[in-house]
């Protein structure tokens, strides 16, 4: 089912959602099921899974020269995606990338998961490797998520890269990302908005946001696209802190800044437990704000671990 008709058969009411990381290459998929059971309890519509593209690794070799080696290290999102809809009859929601694809590749990774019979999924640029400053695409990629909405849209209209228009259609509910905050590279949340819009127009149903830790920069968010417009569905997205470190390491990373009442509490504490708990609690405060405003969903990311989450979860629905 698509996102869009979830809601709609939500009737108003928020449910919960989260995301999920494909295992690290070698690692069971059972480490996955072991941190989604304990949320499957509060019903969830959909479960995002990531893409991540591949890194770049240097290997010494013995004359001393570097060796320069390609490697996915979280491959398998589309064995999980099919393998979630099959165990829990729960709607996947695989990322696609612009990065790491050209547009054949492209095309036919989703002509799989329209095969596989998943619904939804989300248009992402994706970062850059490490290796490089600025985002660079593939040869015959694509270089900007409206691109890669323009071409799940085609799809969707049965038009295909090397092909006439033909008979069948795929029927992909297509999500995007939108940043509260603007996006790192964007030089103001105006031009950022501006982008955004592109990509409603090009087809896009509904915006996730980045993760926030002020309601306000949501709210502000909203409003200006609504002003912009744009008037698909917002799902806010949410992170527990979880510990000491991430003070430092998700506004690094991430490129959102934490609230300063949020930063005063977490350096008083004195271990991981402690910020952790700090963490939920300022999560359910953010949850319980944004569930009297009327969000379609709430959606957790869950970065791999779940038992904060589900805390969370607890507290509110």
């Amino acid at each position: 089912m698509k996102i869009t008709e979830h809601i709609k058969q939500s009737k108003g009411k928020t449910r919960f959602t989260f995301e999920i990381l494909p295992p690290v290459k070698g690692h069971s998929i059972q480490s996955i099921y072991e941190n989604i059971d304990p949320l499957m309890e509060f019903n969830p519509p959909f479960i995002d899974v990531t893409y991540h593209r591949e890194e770049v690794v240097l290997n010494e070799k013995e004359n001393g020269l570097l060796e320069k080696k390609i490697v996915k290290k979280r491959p398998g999102t589309v064995g999980i995606c099919a393998a979630l809809q099959n165990k829990y009859n729960v709607d996947a929601v695989p990322h696609i990338l612009c990065g790491g694809f050209n547009k054949e590749d492209t095309e036919n990774l989703l002509i799989d998961l329209d095969f596989l019979g998943i619904d939804n999924v989300v248009a992402l640029r994706g970062d850059a490797i490490k290796t490089e400053t600025y985002f660079t695409p593939e040869k015959d990629g694509h270089k900007y998520a409206s691109e890669l909405v323009n071409q799940i849209t085609n799809l969707n209209n049965g038009v295909y890269l090397n092909e006439p228009e033909i008979s069948n259609k795929t029927n992909f509910c297509i999500g995007v990302a939108g940043y509260p905050e603007k996006h790192m590279e964007a030089p103001s949340l105006k031009s950022d908005l501006h982008f955004l819009k592109e990509k409603i127009k090009l087809g896009a149903e509904y915006i996730i946001t980045q993760m926030f830790f002020d309601n306000s920069k949501f709210f502000q968010f909203k409003d200006l696209c609504e002003k912009k417009g744009i008037n698909v569905p917002i799902i806010p997205g949410l992170k527990p802190i979880s510990t000491l470190k991430q003070i430092n390491l998700i506004p690094h990373r991430f490129h959102c800044d934490l609230p300063e009442d949020l930063i005063k509490t977490l350096i008083k504490c004195k271990d991981n437990f402690e910020a952790r708990q700090v963490g939920i609690e300022w999560c359910i405060q953010q949850s319980k704000e944004l569930l009297d405003a009327g969000v379609p969903f709430l959606h957790y990311y869950s970065m791999g671990r779940s038992s904060n989450i589900k805390a969370v979860a607890e507290a509110i629905f």
